[in-house]
């Protein structure tokens, strides 16, 4: 493939132009619909005339379907993004960002979408969407998955869809809730992916962070040994990676504890670890579910976390964090190769 798109750039040029405009339309319209010509003007990035001209190509074509409503992605739309993504993933150079991600970090498998998803919403639910898409390949009958809470998880479940294969699906919280916005709550987030999955789900009511005479007490309680049990053997775990002083902001961490997080250079944070640049830890909270060291046993691992702004805390993860995939975006990719070459 990659012969192919080098002959076409040298021959056709504006041929790969045009079909970049016109994907990175479908992909606006897909992910914004029902949209009006000026909201897609604004998203794009193309000039108002610009827009004009290619919807009218698209909808002719039978991608694009336009209402009084705004216009909508047709089924044959969905189709055709589903088979270019590879290709333009190539002409886009995120292929060469994920070979070069994948022996930099050492991580088996790895998927990078286009874009920042600190700067655009979206590329956050493009993430959650090569997310879901993975989640159908591995996917088993009668799976358990862990899921922790955040923004980008919430991004994954907004965009689940019912597996292709019958069978049992079960989502569990992969720990207590952090911080107050219910819906990026753990328990939110695999309510939301057990109806979009068309699965099961069972719940976790417990704060985290909590006191060490607290744990000792709720760990006793026969309802969440059951829902503990079912964390601690799921075969999938979905998480994302926090930045150390965001997350310590949203545990409401005493100034004391923040002081030394930056004395020892934490960066990055996941199932209540603060890692520092060599993905040594640091400080460990004391949280109710899922630990680092259970990851050993799981099946499958998948990462999800993107943005430029997370690019350190990527680095430190993997450093020692265990991981079968990581999905990020483009901006993050790029800054964590710019990191580790100088």
């Amino acid at each position: 493939m990659k012969e192919l798109i080098e002959a076409q750039k040298k021959l056709l040029p504006d041929l790969l132009e045009v079909m970049q405009t016109r994907y990175s339309l479908l992909q606006n319209v897909n992910l914004h619909q029902p949209i009006g010509r000026r909201g897609l003007v604004e998203s794009s990035q193309l000039t108002e005339r610009q827009v004009r001209s290619e919807i009218d190509l698209l909808h002719v074509q039978g991608l694009l379907e336009v209402t009084t409503k705004g216009m909508l992605i047709t089924e044959q739309g969905k189709l055709i993004l589903e088979q270019l993504t590879p290709f333009m993933n190539e002409i886009m150079g995120l292929s060469v960002l994920e070979n070069r991600l994948k022996e930099t970090l050492q991580v088996e498998n790895i998927v990078v979408v286009p874009g920042n998803s600190d700067e655009a919403e979206w590329v956050k639910q493009e993430m959650g969407k090569a997310c879901a898409r993975y989640l159908k390949k591995i996917i088993e009958p009668n799976t358990t998955i862990a899921v922790t809470g955040g923004t980008t998880m919430a991004s994954v479940a907004s965009v689940m869809t019912p597996f292709e294969t019958e069978g049992e699906y079960l989502f569990v919280p992969a720990r207590g809730g952090v911080g107050e916005k219910v819906e990026s709550q753990a328990n939110t987030i695999v309510a939301q992916m057990s109806l979009k999955a068309q699965g099961d789900y069972r719940l976790l009511y417990v704060p985290d962070p909590i006191s060490e005479t607290s744990y000792q007490n709720i760990i006793q309680e026969p309802s969440i040994i059951e829902v503990l049990e079912l964390i601690k053997n799921a075969d999938i775990v979905l998480h994302g990676i926090g930045d150390a002083l965001t997350m310590a902001e949203r545990r409401k961490t005493p100034s004391n504890l923040k002081d030394r997080l930056l004395a020892n250079n934490a960066v990055s944070e996941a199932f209540g670890y603060y890692f520092d640049q060599e993905g040594n830890v640091v400080h460990k909270v004391r949280t109710v579910g899922l630990q680092l060291e259970d990851l050993e046993s799981m099946k499958h691992v998948i990462t999800v976390a993107g943005g430029k702004s997370k690019a350190k805390a990527i680095e430190s993860y993997f450093k020692h964090g265990k991981s079968n995939m990581l999905i990020t975006d483009e901006a993050a990719a790029e800054q964590i190769l710019r990191d580790l070459s100088l």
